[in-house]
């Protein structure tokens, strides 16, 4: 089950969560007010170009290479991020010092379990069906969780890369971790209080912020190479006692890639209340572009407004 396919089942269902977090949610009563038109910030230059209309509450380019902003809408707004916030996850986890990818974490009963309703033992949350009791490669995890975006892999990545004596404890401090990355990175409207998005009601970020933060993960090789993949199907299911389980293949839920020349990333989010974000990048010829859109009107409409943003990009000077 993708992100997507997690909301509606959720919102069909109307499963009240336990813990009473909720996947994403709209814009914070304390974010300032924006303008509810999408136009280039009042210090930036005017392109040529007028700026397109989007149906997102907020969304934000700019030129990966220098910077500059491309466009804007409500860009330092705070919203929720849905699942976007597994590109923290992975960074955090790229970003540890002599990370080993091929590292083997074995599958706790506390991952399967974390994505399956207690009460109607429905699937609450995306889930990159790991196996309980098999082990997987870090590397393989990262793929689980950027592609069908798995909380079962968010939490198993949080619990080997945090810091503690029981679970509880590790996926707390990976959590602070998260927050220090946003901090170091200085993503002033960003704050992380789930390590996939399944928030407490404390999760939120801007467009800005979001961008910004695709374009450090970029730079990493492993990241970008996870991201661009539309299809992996190169994991493997370690048995306690020897061979390994097969698994279906991972389908990238990012479906710009193949529909949009150039596209190559990054990562989806959906919920409830965030409704529907896409974090996106391309390239054409020189220039990239990386951009956000938070809180869209339908996973189709996502697509459509960020493709529109990157070609308005594209298509400026400078």
């Amino acid at each position: 089950m993708t992100d997507d396919q997690g909301f509606r089942v959720r919102r069909r269902a109307a499963v009240a969560v336990a813990t009473g977090a909720v996947l994403g949610a709209g814009i914070l009563a304390t974010a300032p007010a924006q303008a509810a038109t999408a136009t280039p910030a009042a210090s930036a230059p005017r392109s040529a170009a007028a700026a397109p209309g989007v149906s997102a509450q907020g969304a934000y380019a700019m030129n990966a290479a220098t910077g500059k902003q491309l466009f804007g809408k409500a860009v330092d707004g705070r919203l929720r991020t849905g699942s976007t916030t597994k590109i923290m996850t992975a960074l955090v986890v790229l970003s540890q010092r002599n990370v080993d990818l091929d590292k083997k974490v074995r599958i706790k009963k506390a991952y399967t379990d974390y994505v399956i309703d207690p009460t109607t033992h429905i699937q609450r949350y995306s889930s990159a069906n790991l196996i309980l009791g098999d082990s997987m490669k870090v590397r393989d995890l990262l793929y689980g969780l950027l592609l069908p975006s798995g909380c079962d892999a968010a939490y198993a990545l949080a619990d080997t890369y945090g810091s503690g004596s029981t679970t509880a404890q590790r996926t707390k401090s990976f959590i602070g971790k998260m927050n220090s990355k946003a901090r170091e990175l200085g993503l002033r409207n960003t704050h992380f209080d789930s390590f996939d998005g399944v928030s407490n009601g404390k999760n939120y970020s801007s467009p800005r912020d979001l961008t910004k933060l695709a374009g450090a993960a970029l730079k990493n090789k492993t990241f970008k190479k996870v991201v661009g993949t539309k299809v992996y199907d190169d994991m493997q299911s370690y048995r306690p006692g020897g061979g390994t389980h097969a698994m279906q293949p991972w389908k990238n839920s990012n479906k710009l890639l193949g529909s949009y020349r150039g596209a190559f990333g990054v990562k989806t989010g959906s919920g409830p209340e965030a409704k529907f974000c896409l974090v996106f990048a391309a390239t054409r010829g020189s220039r990239t572009v990386v951009g956000t859109v938070l809180a869209d009107t339908s996973a189709d409409q996502r697509f459509k407004d960020a493709a529109k943003i990157l070609d308005h990009g594209f298509a400026q000077r400078g």
